[in-house]
């Protein structure tokens, strides 16, 4: 079982993006110095523990710019390098709904005004979104194709306690559904080896599934410069999944969620430099490759167990 005329056994977001548009569609991230309410002290002034200074911002854009000025560095950079022709516009770090509707729309407004701009992909938490905030972000799904990304995690209240979440699932939920019936593609942002039992884990798999997203990230708990998993690591009070437990992971992951999610990420490290542990998770291809292997040596794909727990 194949996907999108690759010889991926799972339904590759980049891949999806492809046969779509016709075209390899690259994201921008863009930096629009959004805040977060775990961070401003309106929930805690910590965030949550996994969480460095950059919000999980991976990229060299500085906020400096104005939106349109990263827009066009990103197209010159990304047409020069790859021969990019179409773009998302990725609105990344931090809780990219945390302000006014009406700055919100100027915001938005500024990171399309690019003729390849196809698309808009916005991450954020599920307790930053509104039925205002909505109606905006679903009125640009007429010409663009328009995704919210949401970290979810986990969804057991006593792992989104110990990050210091700072919401609860029944949060994540009401604003799930709140956000289909806007019409909105939802990506749920999971991370695996959040101190948690292999069927808590799975237990998470199965409950994402059930809802049938459009998209998943699939994280792996890392150790990042200035965050509060590093101090415990550094004390030994917290230890990480072996590459080899988190590729098993992966697989079982994936062949518990419908054929019809796209995957968009299946490890994720933040910027290498700021990596402290697990060192494995800095060979991200490894660890794709290895994916794909353990997928073959199965003879196995994405939704195979879906419905049948």
């Amino acid at each position: 079982m194949f996907f999108n005329g690759t010889n991926k056994r799972y339904n590759q977001y980049s891949a999806h993006l492809k046969q779509k548009f016709g075209a390899k569609v690259y994201k921008i991230t863009i930096d629009a110095s959004f805040s977060c309410p775990n961070r401003d002290g309106t929930l805690s002034n910590n965030g949550c523990i996994f969480c460095d200074d950059c919000g999980s911002f991976s990229q060299a854009h500085s906020n400096k710019l104005s939106i349109n000025e990263q827009v066009l560095a990103g197209v010159d950079t990304l047409s020069m390098r790859f021969n990019a022709q179409k773009f998302m516009a990725y609105f990344q770090a931090f809780s990219n709904t945390y302000k006014p509707v009406s700055e919100l729309e100027k915001i938005y407004n500024a990171s399309l005004n690019h003729p390849d701009i196809v698309g808009l992909s916005i991450g954020t938490r599920p307790d930053c979104v509104d039925d205002d905030k909505l109606k905006l972000i679903s009125d640009y799904t007429k010409d663009y194709y328009t995704w919210i990304e949401y970290g979810l995690q986990s969804v057991h209240n006593k792992t989104l306690n110990w990050i210091n979440r700072g919401h609860d699932y029944d949060c994540f939920l009401r604003s799930y559904e709140k956000t289909k019936n806007y019409g909105i593609n939802i990506c749920i942002h999971l991370i695996l080896g959040l101190n948690e039992t292999y069927d808590e884990m799975i237990e998470t798999a199965k409950q994402v599934a059930a809802l049938e997203p459009e998209g998943i990230k699939i994280h792996m708990l890392c150790a990042l410069k200035g965050t509060k998993i590093a101090e415990l690591y550094n004390n030994e009070q917290l230890d990480f999944m072996s590459e080899e437990e988190y590729i098993n992971l992966c697989c079982d992951y994936l062949e518990l969620m419908p054929k019809t999610t796209t995957i968009h990420r299946l490890a994720g490290n933040g910027l290498k430099k700021n990596l402290i542990a697990p060192k494995w998770l800095g060979k991200k291809l490894d660890a794709l490759n290895k994916i794909d292997r353990e997928l073959e040596r199965r003879n196995s794909w994405q939704g195979i167990k879906y419905h049948q727990e």
